[in-house]
């Protein structure tokens, strides 16, 4: 990769400041985009309490699980070699939420314990593992999204079985959350509890960008290339795990993200897949960053999930991209 920025990514990084200060800006209480840069950085009275304790924690977590969720399609576009890979077709949001759900429905840690993105990213690897093990290594993409679809309802029904086991409401509350997905009252705290997770998930991941390169050309060509095939598989693999595990124990379960943004790129970068990772994951943050800005502009009583506005964006996507490749899809193998 170089390490000159390109236009690309400059465009896209200053696009990404514009709308986090409009993020910042945003909520029941609005503030003017100017105030709320002079707010971040400067005593502003109440206007800094509530840009930097109640909106910059939010800013910064759509931020970072878009980034993180556009990082992880694209290499795992580029890992299996097909435009339809992603988390969410592995059912790994459902996987990881239902980890998470697990270890709150027992009782075994609080809202804030480190072992909570622990449990999740524990349930997004064994979805990944599982549906990889049954399609198997040829499989073509028809069988991989069957897998995955299999997967993540199994993963949702558990979910659903907790929430109708639940002993109280409150619990319900607790739950659905993870169902649905959101950035709303989220604090420094949850900031904290995801970033090294999605800082080591990143690392691991652009590590493999020559390795995705060199795979583009085939598998056999890669190896003759000197690219340890094992050691790629287990930093995308694992990468993607710990970056969607992270993210869905402080955000709940989030889909289509990292569908989306690679395909939004990959012209610009002449379908290059390790030029595709980093504006991947800045049109992701990007995305999700707009999704969050949207859900508070919505008039409603109650705040619209981002999960329920990243689905009805995504699947109209996903729809779109199998129709366009069809003939492709049907006989390329995952």
């Amino acid at each position: 990769m170089s390490r000159t920025p390109s236009p690309l990514n400059l465009g896209l990084a200053a696009l990404l400041a514009m709308l986090a200060i409009a993020s910042l800006a945003i909520g029941p209480a609005p503030i003017s985009p100017l105030m709320a840069a002079k707010a971040l950085v400067s005593d502003q009275g109440s206007a800094s309490i509530v840009v930097r304790e109640i909106r910059l924690p939010r800013t910064l977590l759509a931020l970072m699980v878009g980034w993180i969720f556009g990082l992880t399609g694209a290499s795992l576009q580029g890992l299996l070699r097909n435009p339809l890979a992603d988390t969410a077709v592995f059912g790994a949001p459902q996987a990881a939420a239902l980890g998470a759900v697990i270890v709150l429905y027992f009782g075994v840690v609080g809202a804030l314990s480190w072992v909570l993105p622990i449990a999740a990213i524990i349930g997004a690897l064994l979805s990944i593992a599982l549906v990889v093990t049954v399609a198997g290594r040829n499989a073509t993409v028809v069988v991989l999204v069957l897998a995955g679809l299999a997967v993540g309802s199994l993963a949702g029904a558990g979910t659903a079985l907790a929430i109708s086991l639940s002993p109280n409401p409150f619990a319900v509350t607790e739950i659905v959350f993870w169902l649905l997905g959101s950035f709303e009252d989220r604090s420094s705290t949850h900031v904290v509890l995801a970033l090294p997770f999605i800082v080591v998930a990143s690392l691991m991941i652009l590590s493999a960008s020559s390795g995705l390169r060199a795979l583009a050309l085939g598998e056999e060509t890669a190896r003759s290339l000197g690219v340890n095939m094992p050691l790629l598989r287990l930093l995308i693999v694992g990468g993607a795990a710990v970056g969607t595990g992270a993210s869905v124990a402080v955000a709940g379960s989030i889909g289509f993200v990292g569908l989306v943004a690679p395909h939004l790129v990959r012209p610009f970068v002449g379908y290059d897949p390790a030029r595709t990772l980093l504006p991947a994951g800045l049109i992701g943050a990007i995305l999700l960053l707009a999704a969050d800005c949207a859900v508070r502009l919505i008039p409603s009583s109650v705040e619209v999930k981002i999960g329920v506005l990243t689905a009805l964006l995504g699947v109209p996507f996903f729809l779109w991209v199998i129709a366009r490749r069809k003939a492709e899809l049907a006989e390329t193998p995952a």
